[in-house]
């Protein structure tokens, strides 16, 4: 007769679930909480592998005990060289020694003699996207983010375009190549000094040895640029702090209390929501079965009695600020988050309810949030958001994006993401989303990418009889996507392929029709000629 069993938080074992398709499954999960109700006990868990988002409290019926995995003890307390009484190093002293021993190493010369500095073999940048084995491409530099796979198969009765380059524009993005065409590592910045530019031996025309591989009229040359010097050494070390106010998570911070949704449900108009993840409300909120929410301002109340008492004296049918855009029943209107700082900070509360991979700043000021309405005789209803910062020195057009639950999968997602370039086109500038995305933010955003791209390679017409032409640079300011995205969305869908010493864009018949399918299902378009936008230059800090 064994005694029973006490689960505790850190144990792992299988949980009884259903997926997609209503089955009973028993993924592994982990133990987050224990909390007892009267008559039985219930456990918070987050299943291995899993969003967050179905992270849930169970009833134990529902756990495996016979796979119970208990938590790791921690070990004791290591000695120093084995010996007892001496007390163990710090992790922060170890990482120094280690890094003081690298430098010695590297330094250090040998017995007095100056040992010749070897060369570094160049490090050429792989591919990550499948390639067919019968269509070889050679590696191409600066990925602003490598996919995954193909998603397209082989190509058969085929259309195709040359991509040229335009030598002038890409010789001020070399910065990082060396002369067969291999990528070399970039020396980080030095702070106080300026990174010196590589001295000019043979400027442009040395550029076109490496790619000119023949002199064929019908051959054009491509250069696909490699990324722009960040901020961040190349070994992942900030040389500089960043100074922007930038919504992205830092995981480290993680602890136990955050990794558990806090609030069971929030009534948002006629909508009732579960949120996915947790967001900072008061505590006193997050022991209520529903949250209340104004839908025009965001702010929180405890009963429906309170937002009952609360419309009476709220005088919003809209959200604060300016309506830049209005077409039918849709409208955006931006907010400025130091003007409407209330607002602004109910809104990213209510965000965070279902974004993970950012974080909630109170303090707005830096941020500009564009919000979506949907109209009818009671009000603008809010359909989704995203926020931008006022400046961003890394080009990002997009902080956090959020389509609300009620709303997904009808194709407000892809407007937002329109719309968010469609103000950098007005500003005149190439954009990009801040990274991290969230696993449902890089789905919208691929599907946006590889429709706008597609949408404007199906438009090329052909020049003199010859295959129509185009560069990176051109499809980058035509759609204001910034020039590694189009690189990494072209190389996604596997239409980059190396023929015959060129680039050339290979479109299959899978490709052009799924394409013309995707469309015929897009009935939201923005239409530019319902914005009303002027961008202003918050570098002059007199307009915040």
């Amino acid at each position: 007769f064994a005694a029973p069993v006490d689960v505790v938080e850190g144990c792992r074992l299988p949980v009884l679930r259903k997926n997609q398709e209503n089955e009973d499954e028993w993924p592994l999960a982990e133990i987050l909480s224990v909390k007892e109700i009267p008559g039985r006990k219930l456990y918070y868990v987050h299943y291995i592998d899993f969003n967050k988002r179905l992270d849930e409290w169970v009833t134990p019926d529902r756990l495996d005990m016979k796979k119970l995995q208990f938590p790791k003890k921690e070990a004791k307390t290591p000695t120093k060289n084995g010996l007892p009484g001496s007390r163990p190093s710090s992790p922060e002293s170890e990482v120094r020694k280690s890094l003081d021993l690298n430098l010695q190493t590297a330094t250090a010369p040998s017995r007095g003699k100056t040992l010749p500095t070897p060369k570094r073999k160049a490090e050429s940048v792989s591919l990550a996207t499948q390639v067919s084995p019968a269509t070889p491409v050679p590696s191409l530099p600066g990925l602003a983010e490598a996919s995954q796979a193909s998603v397209y198969p082989a190509v058969r009765d085929t259309n195709t375009f040359n991509l040229k380059s335009n030598a002038r524009d890409d010789h001020e993005q070399l910065t990082s190549l060396t002369t067969n065409g291999t990528a070399r590592r970039p020396m980080p910045n030095q702070p106080g000094r300026k990174r010196k530019q590589p001295p000019n031996c043979g400027g442009t025309d040395e550029i076109i040895k490496v790619f000119q591989y023949n002199n064929s009229p019908r051959c054009a040359n491509v250069y696909l640029q490699p990324g722009e010097d960040s901020q961040d050494s190349s070994d992942g070390i900030p040389s500089t702090p960043r100074m922007t106010g930038s919504l992205v998570s830092d995981r480290s911070h993680d602890d136990i209390v955050t990794r558990m949704k806090n609030i069971d449900c929030i009534e948002l108009g006629r909508h009732r929501l579960k949120p996915w993840y947790f967001s900072p409300y008061p505590q006193e909120l997050t022991t209520l079965p529903i949250l209340y929410l104004c839908e025009f301002c965001l702010k929180y109340l405890k009963s429906l009695k309170c937002l009952q008492r609360h419309l009476t004296k709220c005088n919003l049918r809209h959200p604060p600020g300016n309506e830049i855009y209005r077409k039918g029943t849709i409208s955006f209107f931006e907010i400025d988050g130091r003007k409407n700082k209330t607002y602004s900070q109910n809104l990213c509360l209510l965000a965070k309810c279902f974004l993970d991979h950012k974080t909630l700043y109170y303090d707005t000021d830096p941020f500009l949030f564009y919000v979506m309405t949907e109209y009818d005789s009671k009000g603008f209803h809010i359909v989704g958001y995203f926020s931008k910062e006022k400046e961003s020195t890394e080009d990002y057009n997009v902080a956090c994006i959020l389509t609300l639950p009620p709303y997904q999968r009808r194709g407000y997602g892809k407007l937002l993401i329109e719309f968010s370039y469609e103000l950098s086109k007005v500003e005149g500038k190439t954009g990009t989303p801040e990274k991290p995305l969230s696993d449902l933010g890089l789905l919208s955003y691929r599907s946006y990418w590889s429709q706008t791209i597609l949408e404007i390679l199906m438009d090329l017409k052909p020049d003199n009889g010859e295959r129509p032409q185009i560069t990176i640079n051109d499809i980058s300011e035509i759609t204001s996507v910034k020039k590694e995205d189009v690189i990494s969305t072209l190389q996604y869908l596997n239409l980059i392929n190396y023929y015959k010493g060129q680039y050339i864009l290979t479109l299959s018949e899978d490709i052009v029709e799924g394409h013309e399918r995707a469309m015929q299902k897009r009935h939201l378009r923005i239409d530019s000629k319902c914005l009303h936008f002027t961008p202003k230059d918050w570098s002059k800090r007199g307009k915040w």
